[in-house]
């Protein structure tokens, strides 16, 4: 079976402006209604359901019911995977609006691509704890037993992450700073893990901030300081 039909059926969906901003919304990692996505793709709620029919028939999306309402979010990791690394392309091509604003410097600091941390501080995560011998590898990560160590005194319950589906470390390439950060379902857990210790809370949309406590606890982690 050749893949070049597949490629382009998938490109025709993400390829369309709304359906573009309808997944972008979904890169936090968060469920939303077809109300909430509509405004988000500024078009009507009667728009925005065609648009994610199309996507969940694509199982771009997954859906569920919950009282009065439809909750969509991603299907999967490798879906908000393939959106970073059209975004980074998108960036490198100049096929990007030139006037930023604060949410694009704070987008670009810090942010949550589907579940995990990215931005200058992801990718800042990954190369320190590549410097500190906690992972080891290029495209193709592992943790190392220096890592496995730390990890598991960081809270992290490995035997479960290497029990699940997904890979434990996976390099996802970021959009702003063109260098990987760390996916997986270790950078999942460690981003979940700095929320809990509160070093990090989620504001609107996908921007991550650190609190004064977390910049000091993260930098000493990975060696940034």
């Amino acid at each position: 079976m050749k893949d070049g039909p597949v490629i382009a059926s998938v490109a025709a969906l993400l390829g369309d402006p709304a359906r573009a901003n309808i997944l972008t919304a979904l890169m936090d990692g968060r469920a939303l209604t077809v109300s909430e996505l509509a405004e988000a793709a500024g078009v009507t709620i009667q728009t925005a359901s065609g648009h994610l029919s199309k996507l969940d028939a694509a199982n771009l999306l997954t859906a569920e019911k919950q009282g009065r309402h439809r909750y969509f979010r991603l299907s999967g990791p490798d879906v908000a995977q393939v959106l970073e690394a059209l975004m980074g392309l998108a960036q490198r091509t100049g096929a990007t609006r030139v006037r930023t604003g604060p949410k694009d410097a704070a987008l670009r600091s810090a942010r949550v691509c589907y579940d995990h941390l990215a931005g200058e501080r992801g990718v800042a995560m990954l190369n320190g704890a590549l410097r500190r011998g906690l992972i080891e590898g290029g495209h193709d990560l592992a943790l190392t037993d220096k890592g496995r160590v730390f990890f598991a005194d960081f809270g992290i319950d490995l035997s479960r992450l290497e029990r699940g589906r997904r890979p434990v470390c996976r390099a996802c390439l970021d959009w702003s700073e063109r260098h990987s950060h760390l996916g997986g379902a270790l950078g999942a857990g460690i981003l979940s893990t700095m929320i809990d210790r509160k070093w990090v809370r989620r504001d609107a949309g996908r921007v991550l901030t650190f609190t004064c406590e977390g910049v000091e606890g993260f930098e000493a982690a990975f060696g940034l300081s």
